[in-house]
């Protein structure tokens, strides 16, 4: 008995970073699917928004009741544009986590997709290292949408960060002023086998994308290949 409940155990816990993988993956193709249905609509981000930007979160089905108590949080996944100077394709996703509590009394009971553009190169270093408080840190503001919005004119594009949310269908920008958005390191270690930063995925060649995010990747280099910032 005593040997089938260690082999059971060994067993268990071999089998543990695999379903993290699996988790995380998920995430990922999660995203994809967000971002290819969001960026196949005309009427939802501008595509003068998107093409500059120099990274985007993605943060698929986040529900309102994990962020009842406080320290709950949502996870998704990055890209940004490879280089330091974000001017080359989309580089491999890292995980990230969204927290704070204040936000998510916004959004009513039901699951909610959302996108952050990262609109300054600062603020998407920032991000890539360490915690950033949206509208701290880094400014922050509901993203435009429409066809028709002149990213030079629209007075939200002062912002390093533009946030959208998604629920029932609906897409609108949203306010997520007071969280914080971070590098999930927990979840890159699940994803890619082995401790990586979310500064080494998107700046080291040597970190390829994991076969689910062929549709995010895919997506964002097709709709938006180039960086067209200033």
């Amino acid at each position: 008995m005593k040997r089938t409940v260690v082999a059971l155990t060994l067993v268990g816990l071999m089998a543990l970073p695999a379903f993290g993988q699996d988790k995380e993956a998920d995430r990922v193709k999660a995203a994809g699917t967000v971002i290819s249905e969001i960026m196949n609509v005309p009427d939802d981000i501008p595509q003068s928004v998107i093409d500059k930007a120099d990274c985007v979160v993605v943060m698929p089905s986040v529900l309102k009741a994990a962020f009842i108590v406080g320290g709950s949080y949502g996870r998704g996944v990055l890209t940004c544009r490879s280089g330091r100077n974000f001017r080359g394709p989309w580089s491999a996703p890292s995980m990230m986590a969204l927290e704070g509590a204040s936000f998510g009394l916004q959004l009513g009971g039901q699951a909610t997709d959302f996108v952050l553009l990262l609109m300054s190169p600062t603020s998407a270093a920032n991000i890539l290292k360490s915690k950033v408080k949206i509208g701290g840190d880094a400014s922050a503001a509901a993203g435009p949408v429409g066809r028709n919005v002149s990213a030079e004119t629209d007075a939200s594009m002062r912002a390093e960060i533009l946030s959208y949310s998604r629920a029932r269908g609906l897409f609108a920008g949203i306010s997520l002023s007071g969280s914080t958005l971070r590098p999930d390191n927990d979840g890159n270690k699940a994803l890619y086998g082995q401790p990586v930063t979310a500064d080494a995925i998107v700046f080291d060649k040597a970190v390829p994308p994991p076969p689910s995010a062929q549709l995010l990747l895919r997506t964002l280099n097709k709709r938006s290949p180039k960086n067209l910032s200033k």
